[in-house]
């Protein structure tokens, strides 16, 4: 099977060396000094003390690679235009897309999802519908990341915990294609899950980060510190009910109260957020796909957020500021 990894960062790394021990034929389309490590020594995981490499074949130009099995797009969201724009090589009329990302995806509202929003464009996330058009939500099998990982090095994946992937198709269809993937991200070494509407694991998982990760970036404090603040949490809470508010018009009913979603983030210990380790590294941030996207669905669904705003206003300044937005 071949394989191409669009994104060989912390994520499309470690997911790449399991596809890759799985008997996958790995290519991957890097650039710079990221492009130049893989061609020289390879791609690598670090568990504790462990390190798994494996050999890929790594380019900068898709044309090079021709048309994949299977494409894992695990960019970060600012970074996707740019994908999109280059992708078409690698997409023949059967190839799967798996998106390995944070926030919301242009394809959300695809596959009848979203009641009276099926079918809408999101522009925060996809502005003149452009990625749609570059990767049609056909191709698409959605995934839902359930682990820590960081870079030691261009790479070099450090894995810090967690295994989980959640697949789905944008129709909550089980297609024989996401089943095979399923089997195939099992073999892999992963904790796969297929998922009969992953649109809902994508809102929940964003319930819990469009919060943390922005106030993470603008106070510089870990998740524990963050969830401490009695002030600080109580604003998350209230953003979160803004939020719960627009699943449940979109068809994402959540049972739990914030606080509940605040003890499983407690269980994870205190750690930078991905948002956070962006800003010390320089690097734009992902508030678009994070919280402009709820933004805009709460105007499109009738639901008030001036929580939200506050949150994006904030996080957004700060950022511009400082060049990563």
């Amino acid at each position: 099977m071949k394989v191409c990894i669009y994104g060989a960062g912390a994520i499309g790394g470690w997911i790449g060396v399991g596809l890759a021990q799985a008997g996958c034929r790995l290519n991957v389309v890097a650039r710079g000094a990221t492009l130049e490590a893989l061609q020289r020594d390879g791609l690598s995981v670090v568990r504790g003390d462990q390190r798994t490499r494996v050999a890929v074949h790594a380019v900068a130009d898709p044309h090079e690679l021709g048309v994949q099995d299977l494409v894992v797009i695990a960019v970060k969201a600012p970074a996707l235009p740019a994908v999109a724009s280059r992708i078409a090589p690698l997409l023949g009329p059967d190839t799967i897309v798996l998106t390995a990302m944070n926030g919301v995806p242009w394809w959300f509202l695809q596959g009848g999802f979203g009641g009276p929003l099926a079918g809408t464009q999101l522009e925060a996330v996809d502005p003149g519908g452009k990625i749609d058009a570059a990767i049609p939500a056909r191709h698409v099998i959605g995934g839902v990341v359930h682990a820590s990982c960081s870079l030691d090095g261009p790479g070099v994946v450090r894995h810090h915990f967690g295994n989980g992937l959640i697949i789905g198709e944008p129709s909550g269809v089980a297609t024989p294609r996401a089943q095979r993937l399923q089997t195939l991200l099992n073999h892999a070494g992963f904790e796969a899950r297929l998922s009969a509407q992953i649109q809902k694991d994508v809102w929940y998982k964003l319930w819990g980060n469009m919060t943390v990760n922005p106030i993470s970036a603008l106070t510089g404090a870990t998740t524990d510190l963050i969830l401490n603040d009695e002030l600080v949490r109580g604003f998350i809470s209230t953003v979160m009910l803004e939020a719960r508010d627009i699943g449940e018009r979109i068809g994402i009913p959540i049972a739990e109260s914030p606080e509940d979603r605040h003890a499983v983030t407690r269980k994870l210990g205190a750690f930078k957020t991905s948002m956070l380790q962006d800003v010390e590294a320089h690097r734009p941030v992902e508030l678009d796909a994070l919280v402009s996207v709820v933004r805009e669905l709460g105007q499109r669904a009738g639901v008030a957020t001036p929580f939200t705003d506050a949150l994006l206003g904030l996080a957004r300044l700060h950022a511009r500021q400082r060049g990563l937005y």
